[in-house]
């Protein structure tokens, strides 16, 4: 629920502010420039250094993870990330408050979907149970949403080993408490309460569900009788779509261009509506299906417009190399637009008479693609044959400044966290090992468990990250020194001990007899370090001695940040060198109080 309608006056104004204190770790900054990121991509909310404004966020270290709700309206308003709080959902739940939403169980009607069982909870703990009336508490006509990340777990602030909080369909008592992503429900709120209309960094997303393609459009450039076929299945293949896999009757539809016929080197661009960049940097990802021949081959252009080229320009942007086979293939292609323009997929037949190519659940967003995909075929398979305490590895993977790293998957945990999916990093050794820094110290390691919706909006992902601190040791030697911790008994590489478990104890649930558990995908993405210094309203420096200006509408600011797509559940790497944030301290008179809100981070 969010604040009633007599406490609209404690919305914030867009866009919004804040400052980011020098206490707070470089993985609690990192984490937070993420969680911005899921705002602006998601919602018209958009967060920005503060300059000088009067009513300002200040995030810092505190004693747990908490904030006030609403804008109290006091100058500097106080929201910490403490430890344990460095996970994206629950800071996107900590400025959830800070926005104006109280906790879902909160609402006036909360009775009529949860028991609260007062004498389990905590003692000097029950406030956080309190419900409030219509006056204080809307629900801006948004069913109940056991879903909601604003939601407390069964078990929040427990003074035992029974739930506090009993869910009246029982059903959903392991599904309350989920501190994955927003939830439908939570957006349907946040863009309610905020009159969004549109959010800031998506533009385009496609699943050809609907008759009118999403607006797409046959090139008039197409050959005689090729173009792209809105179909449920394809002679060779594939025989499902992607979004629905045959699981929906009367649905299920993609794009396929046929090269069973015609001469060599036929060819069909189809078009997307036009699209208007902010940032000038994009990101491009869809679901490709090669039933044809080996040199069939997909082209990605751009059709850009100014007033000197009306009718558009094309400018080619990646030729996709995808072999023919039986599944939906995950694809990324990094785009540079500034100008208004369209996404073009020309497809041109190679020599083969079959199959062809197939086009599903494409997204577009101003955001960075990740650099690396690790596909796990028959995850079902690997669920059900792996035992605990087995690993299985991805490939060798090279970050941009030279360093070799590998991933461990544990699908059914660790002794230490039975039945829980748990996943590693390795250093291994590289062709350019020697070029590199050793240690390779102030690097963070992102990994996301990545929902399948087929719009990156509604997608409820699961990440955590850490940074390679040199102070974290193994027997008195740093943990991210390769050499000193390699082995190479059964490899024919040196591959460092398992330096972090990104996704411990997570919310993951999987069903091994749901038919959509056919793969895993492991993205990677290493990006450059950043060192912010806010001088302006939308303007600051950087650099090592800051000795560069860039804006907002740059893309330094997101040039540390990933975003990916996956296929039923992705498991998504980011290394990134560390984010360190300066800033002009000043002194803001009146510090913020009011209600202030717990986030119980152990279970979030």
């Amino acid at each position: 629920s969010v604040i009633g309608k007599y406490c609209h006056s404690h919305t914030h104004t867009h866009p919004h502010t804040h400052t980011l204190s020098l206490s707070l770790s470089h993985t609690h900054t990192h984490v937070i420039l993420k969680a911005f990121e899921q705002y602006r991509l998601k919602s018209c909310i958009y967060y920005k250094p503060w300059s000088g404004e009067e009513n300002y966020i200040s995030v810092f270290k505190g004693n747990g993870c908490f904030s006030s709700v609403g804008n109290r309206r006091v100058g500097k308003q106080r929201l910490s990330i403490g430890s344990g709080c460095d996970r994206i959902a629950t800071i996107e739940h900590e400025f959830l408050h800070a926005l104006g939403f109280w906790h879902e169980q909160s609402r006036s009607d909360r009775d009529d979907y949860v028991s609260i069982i007062w004498d389990r909870i905590t003692e000097g703990k029950e406030h956080n149970f309190n419900k409030y009336n219509d006056s204080t508490s809307s629900a801006l006509n948004v069913p109940y949403d056991y879903g909601s990340m604003m939601h407390y777990s069964k078990k929040a602030f427990q003074n035992g080993s029974e739930p506090t909080i009993v869910t009246r369909i029982p059903a959903f008592s392991d599904v309350i408490g989920q501190r994955m992503e927003f939830s439908d429900s939570d957006l349907l709120k946040l863009n309610r309460l905020y009159n969004c209309s549109s959010s800031s960094t998506f533009l385009d997303s496609c699943d050809f569900e609907s008759e009118n393609i999403c607006g797409m459009i046959q090139s008039r450039e197409n050959e005689d009788n090729a173009n792209w076929q809105r179909v449920s299945r394809a002679a060779g293949g594939p025989d499902t779509d992607y979004t629905n896999m045959g699981r929906c009757d009367g649905k299920g539809y993609f794009m396929h261009f046929s090269t069973a016929s015609g001469p060599e080197g036929n060819r069909a661009l189809l078009e997307s509506r036009v699209l208007y960049p902010r940032r000038g940097f994009q990101c491009l990802q869809f679901f490709l299906y090669n039933s044809g021949h080996a040199n069939d081959r997909l082209r990605i252009w751009v059709r850009e417009y100014d007033t000197a080229n009306p009718d558009g320009t094309l400018r080619l942007i990646h030729e996709v190399k995808a072999s023919p086979g039986d599944q939906w293939q995950l694809h990324h292609v990094s785009l540079n637009v500034s100008r208004k323009f369209r996404v073009v997929f020309e497809g041109i037949k190679g020599s083969g008479n079959a199959g062809g190519l197939s086009l599903d659940d494409i997204n577009v967003s101003e955001t960075s693609c990740p650099e690396h995909v690790w596909r796990i075929e028959d995850f079902r398979s690997v669920l059900e044959n792996t035992p605990m305490d087995a690993a299985i590895y991805s490939p060798r993977f090279t970050s941009r400044d030279g360093y070799s790293f590998q991933m461990g998957l544990y699908p059914n945990g660790t002794a230490g966290s039975p039945g829980e999916l748990g996943a590693y990093a390795h250093l291994t050794s590289g062709a350019a090992e020697d070029g590199v820094v050793w240690p390779a110290r102030w690097k963070q390691m992102t990994m996301m468990l990545m929902d399948q919706n087929a719009d990156i909006r509604r997608r409820m992902n699961n990440q955590r990250s850490v940074t390679t601190d040199p102070s974290m040791t193994v027997e008195g030697e740093a943990r991210d020194h390769l050499v000193l911790l390699g082995f190479s008994k059964y490899l024919p590489f040196l591959r460092g001990l398992q330096y972090l478990g990104l996704v411990s104890q997570t919310e993951l649930r999987l069903n091994p007899d749901h038919s959509s558990l056919k793969h895993v995908c492991v993205c990677v993405c290493v990006c450059v370090c950043v060192c912010r210094c806010v001088v302006g309203q939308d303007w600051w420096h950087y650099g090592d001695r800051c000795q560069f200006k860039s804006s907002a509408q740059s893309s330094v600011l997101t040039a540390v940040l990933a975003s990916v797509a996956v296929f039923v559940l992705m498991l998504m790497v980011t290394v990134v060198s560390v984010v360190c944030v300066k800033k002009q301290q000043r002194k803001v008179q009146r510090e913020g109080e009011g209600i202030t809100m717990n986030n119980m981070h152990s279970f979030a």
